[in-house]
């Protein structure tokens, strides 16, 4: 808890605590029903426990994260942790998963922190926890019959965690949980935590059922998002900070829809496009504008969309935004039609290379031809899009984190991974490399992609991205 004592005002007489302690209806729980989430989750701890025999896993879902003073952001639970349990922005700070070796298996226990009764001071006097404070928390029982999984006071976790018992954590997760698990007398070093957060990666490359239905949601849900995008679009010509009403359209369809933003939106007219990660927001939106925003709902599992258009302000491009448009367009659909089981994933960014080496150097922007550029010593159209061309996606908008090299950027694709295809170019605006009328444009197109036994499905090809089709998106609602 904040120190608050400077201006609490909670009475303290043994009068008030006796009546705010009595006279409260009896609390009932509603029968609690399996999450598929949970279904799914089962699933995979058992997968997990069979690459560490004999080892206790240790996974927290984290504490709210201080904003300023006594004030916190909205809390989101480890991704790991969401991924092994199934609970997702309803899940409580602090709680942690454990995952116990006994004979040849593993037994989970969720320890979190039951809601006080309301004879405890907890209940009225808390700010951080308090139901008088926050809203009703669940019961143990709720939450042992929506996620399956035995459950126990986190005030027990310290006697659970007996010394003399080989043990890996997610470090990154709690660091109140890691400095407990680092106290005791491990048989082990700190290779099987980074095992743990490796492995908990690599097996969130491939995406069952469950996550494949949740990331279809997300992206049905950021469409709805682009599509308040593209309304409010049209009347922002000459706004000062217009790029905060952007931002703004697609926040509150993230909150309608799902957990929120799933990661900061980039909302970025003119030449602010031309910076990768802008994410002030605050800049002026003219009439003659492209406008690249790169946005995605997080749904309540915490699985996220991460698209991108680019969008003209006037719902017609110009000659030079059009050439740079169609070039990024042509890029993104040679990298998808390559995807298929079996090809390497570096492979899709080379693809896409080709393309923006190929039309900067029939540009004349290059002082090489493309193919000499594209050679690995040169790579002189890299300067027009510094990026990668795809991420794993999922949990995180950046999926995978902790999977090794040759699991990732040179493994092989395969069936169920999800990622994203997003070339671009980005032509700065006192770049004296390019002509004049090029300067200033930036663009990026990025699609959220699903691998199947045969090829792929791109999971947004419902969101406009041709230029009829953004064009014929966004003039109607002028």
């Amino acid at each position: 808890m904040a120190d608050n004592e400077n201006r609490s005002t909670t009475p303290e007489s043994d009068a008030f605590r006796q009546h705010i302690s009595t006279g409260w209806a009896e609390r009932v729980d509603a029968p609690a029903t399996l999450r598929d989430g949970a279904r799914a989750a089962a699933a995979r701890r058992v997968l997990l426990a069979a690459e560490f025999a004999g080892l206790r896993l240790v996974v927290p879902a984290g504490q709210a994260k201080q904003r300023s003073n006594d004030t916190d952001y909205l809390f989101r639970a480890h991704s790991d942790f969401a991924y092994l349990t199934g609970w997702g922005s309803d899940s409580e700070p602090g709680a942690v998963l454990v995952l116990e070796p006994v004979g040849g298996s593993h037994e989970p226990t969720l320890y979190f922190r039951e809601p006080a009764g309301r004879d405890q001071e907890e209940f009225y006097a808390n700010p951080a926890i308090g139901e008088f404070w926050v809203g009703p928390r669940p019961s143990a029982s709720t939450v042992a019959g929506e996620l399956g999984l035995a459950t126990a006071h986190i005030d027990t976790l310290v006697d659970a965690l007996t010394a003399g018992v080989p043990t890996a954590v997610i470090r990154e997760a709690d660091d109140r949980v890691t400095t407990l698990v680092d106290a005791l007398e491990r048989s082990s070093d700190d290779a099987n935590d980074a095992e743990l957060a490796r492995v908990l990666s690599e097996m969130r490359l491939i995406k069952d059922d469950y996550e494949i239905d949740q990331m279809r949601r997300a992206v049905v849900a950021t469409h709805l998002g682009f599509s308040d995008i593209a309304r409010v679009l049209p009347t922002i010509g000459g706004q000062t900070r217009g790029e905060r009403i952007i931002e703004g359209a697609f926040a509150m369809r993230a909150r309608l829809e799902g957990n929120g933003l799933g990661y900061n939106t980039i909302a970025a007219a003119g030449a602010h496009a031309c910076i990768l990660h802008w994410e002030r927001n605050d800049g002026d939106v003219a009439s003659e504008d492209l406008v690249l925003i790169d946005a995605g709902v997080e749904l309540e599992s915490y699985y996220t969309a991460d698209i991108t258009r680019t969008l003209p302000v006037s719902g017609r491009f110009t000659a030079a935004q059009r050439r740079v448009y169609e070039a990024v367009l042509e890029a993104a659909d040679a990298a998808f039609a390559i995807v298929t089981p079996g090809i390497t994933f570096a492979t899709i960014h080379q693809t896409a290379m080709a393309v923006i080496a190929r039309k900067t150097a029939e540009w004349g922007v290059l002082p090489v031809t493309a193919e000499e550029s594209l050679a690995p010593e040169n790579q002189h159209h890299r300067r027009y899009m510094v990026h990668g061309t795809s991420h794993h996606l999922g949990l995180d908008v950046h999926d995978c984190a902790h999977a090794r090299r040759s699991m990732y950027q040179d493994g092989v694709v395969t069936e169920g991974m999800v990622f994203t295809i997003e070339p671009g170019l980005y032509f700065q605006p006192d770049d004296l490399t390019v002509p004049e009328e090029l300067r200033g444009i930036g663009v990026r197109i990025e699609d959220n992609i699903l691998v199947t036994a045969t090829g792929a499905e791109n999971l947004s090809a419902g969101i406009p991205r041709t230029v009829a089709e953004v064009e014929s998106w966004v003039k109607p609602t002028r």
